[in-house]
């Protein structure tokens, strides 16, 4: 989600430090997979006037009319969405869902602040295989007086994170981390919840309507109200289903990072976890898997044929845990998510976690103007390693799990001759000014849940023959096949491991990502060769947050499979318009071209009103997908 984004404020991307020497498999291997063109790619979150607009669930299930100020204003908002989610209905593949963090309700139609909170689940749902899609939001969100609002029970202002999965039975389950009180806006909840959509003529019910009616959204875990994301703050969440056809099929279940602040380490992260077995209309107690290991975030669950549950996530390096690295680790389950295993660790890795040096001389995440201004000049949003992980749950010889992450490369590193660093150390002050720079690649490996190994990770697409980043990765596996979703710059002209995606030497930003797709097999453990998903490559430099300050492009990209079909979906900047920040005068003073079109005069003081043109294309932040290998 868009808050906790400094390392002043937060341990997300903290504890980075270079770690041992680690041995990493890096040849790639590519089998002779058939060929995949990518189709036009389509366009999710549809807030524009001229495009179809946001509908509520209730009239897209009911057919009756119904809109209120939020939904108008998100249907020409040109607003931000990022963090995206898809799921591809397992009983129906015409059908896709997805979701992303959607600002779309933060102005009204004329471009005036609405004040009903600025972020909520977006749902966007395709009945023609992605093709296109109607855009709407789920239920529950403030100024929501639908029939439909009374079927949510959460406490929060703003919502985001989404994570999406189907059950065989028509049903979609939507998974949320929420953050503000909208009693004291001050004040964050930091909630964690769980929203349930059914086919509204049940489980018999034309498959072509699986997942279309919100039913419930519930609480499975509740922060503590308290300024400035201290106390409990629950977030970086994930789900799956049991669609095994066993003896716990049906069962959902749903994991989070739960941080607890103002101590004196700073941040404290754990991992939690709940289950419901009754179709998400209540959930266990939450259990904290991660015991002894202190900073963690990022699970991912996967369910294995046999209904065996595994729950993986990124450990930082951290002295309160005695580990100098950092390190992929998973918890396990044989009884439905009952009860689980100790953490165990199964594979060590050198991070790629892009920072640099605020004007005050602190580590930070992401760089911007003015106050999120860096020393280096580079202007770029937050991300860090990632560990994702899925199971197929068609296969019930094994207990396999699959597991991608994008580190750096060992032998890639070099000094990036400026503060910016991809591989830097929060802990250790002398490490500060390592000013290591590197190259990222999306690793890939098989764990053997039974045994507890694994195979070596190797590059599934090696990005140092041909140059480029490689970030935020996702992979689904069904049936035998397997298929990943990432983020190159391959194609980014300005392109060094010494400076971050989308950088010149000259310290201006360009246009550098795409989205791209591969699709493996499990029996042979061998990726085809990669494909571009998007025709428009983007910058994702665009300074659209924090009062047009810095960039933010979410923390994932996400893919869905059922067989050899899979659709993935990204954050994308096709649509920004851009402009001239008149708070750096009648030029773009700092020469960055990431300035977003904005409109603000002056007032008697000095000082600049807030942008009065929002809705004009500046924040035209999107999500697209398309289909993938």
């Amino acid at each position: 989600m868009k808050t906790l984004r400094r390392f002043s404020q937060n341990r997300f991307f903290s504890h980075l430090r270079i770690s041992a020497a680690v041995t990493l498999v890096a040849a790639a291997a590519v089998s002779a997979i058939a060929s995949f063109t990518a189709d036009p790619e389509a366009r999710l979150t549809n807030d524009d006037p001229a495009l179809s607009g946001y509908t509520s669930d209730y009239t897209l299930v009911t057919g009756i009319p119904y809109t209120d100020a939020v939904l108008m204003a998100c249907s020409q908002s040109r607003g931000r969405q990022n963090e995206p989610a898809v799921a591809v209905d397992p009983r129906d593949t015409a059908v896709i869902v997805g979701s992303s963090n959607d600002y779309c309700p933060v102005f009204a139609s004329d471009g005036t602040f609405i004040g009903l909170g600025d972020v909520w689940l977006g749902y966007y749902r395709s009945e023609d295989r992605g093709g296109s899609f109607k855009s709407s939001l789920v239920p529950g969100y403030q100024g929501d007086t639908s029939p439909y609002a009374a079927r949510s029970h959460v406490r929060t202002a703003d919502s985001g994170d989404p994570v999406l999965a189907w059950d065989n039975h028509g049903r979609l389950f939507a998974g949320s981390e929420s953050s503000t009180n909208p009693e004291r806006p001050t004040q964050t909840f930091g909630d964690v919840w769980v929203a349930t959509f059914e086919n509204p003529n049940g489980t018999g019910g034309a498959t072509l309507n699986d997942g279309k009616e919100f039913v419930r959204s519930v609480d499975v875990a509740t922060g503590s109200a308290a300024p400035g994301l201290l106390g409990k703050f629950h977030d970086k969440t994930a789900i799956e289903v049991d669609r095994t056809g066993g003896s716990c099929d049906g069962y959902v279940y749903f994991a989070w990072a739960r941080f607890t602040g103002g101590g004196s380490n700073g941040f404290n992260s754990s991992i939690y976890f709940v289950r419901s077995t009754d179709h998400g209309q209540t959930f266990s107690s939450p259990m904290k898997l991660s015991q002894t290991v202190h900073d963690i975030q990022f699970p991912d669950i996967s369910v294995t044929g046999n209904g065996h549950v595994y729950v993986t996530y990124r450990q930082f390096a951290d002295v309160r845990s005695n580990s100098m690295v950092d390190a992929i680790d998973y918890n396990a389950s044989t009884d439905c998510g009952a009860s689980f295993s100790a953490p165990k660790v199964i594979q060590a890795f050198e991070p790629y976690d892009p920072t640099d040096l605020d004007d005050s001389g602190a580590v930070v995440g992401e760089c911007g103007d003015f106050a999120l201004h860096c020393q280096s000049g580079y202007t770029f949003m937050r991300g860090g390693t990632q560990v994702r992980s899925t199971a197929d749950q068609t296969d019930t010889a094994h207990d396999y799990v699959y597991v991608l992450y994008d580190p750096s490369i060992p032998g890639t590193e070099v000094p990036s001759g400026t503060t910016y660093g991809s591989i830097v150390s929060e802990d250790l002050p002398d490490k500060y000014h390592q000013n290591v720079g590197s190259q990222s690649g999306i690793y890939f490996f098989r764990l053997d849940g039974a045994t507890g190994d694994h195979t070596p990770p190797v590059l599934i697409d090696d990005s140092r023959v041909r140059g480029g980043l490689q970030r935020f990765p996702d992979i689904s596996v069904d049936n035998g096949k397997m298929h990943a979703i990432w983020w190159d710059s391959r194609n980014d002209s300005c392109y060094s491991p010494k400076r971050p995606i989308g950088n010149c030497v000259d310290k201006s930003t360009v246009a550098s990502l795409n989205a791209f797709g591969a699709s493996g097999s499990t029996a042979t453990l061998t990726w085809s060769p990669s494909t571009r998903l998007n025709t428009v490559k983007s910058n994702p430099n665009w300074e659209q947050f924090s009062g047009r300050t810095v960039p933010f492009g979410g923390d994932y990209l996400y893919i869905s499979s059922v067989d050899t079909f899979s659709y993935g979906v990204w954050t994308d900047w096709r649509d920004v318009v851009s402009g001239l920040d008149p708070r750096e005068g009648t030029t773009d003073t700092d020469a960055d071209a990431a300035d977003v079109h904005q409109c603000r005069t002056q007032n008697p003081d000095g000082s600049f009103t807030r942008d009065m043109c929002p809705w004009e294309g500046g924040l035209d932040q999107n999500i697209y997908g398309n289909t993938t290998p």
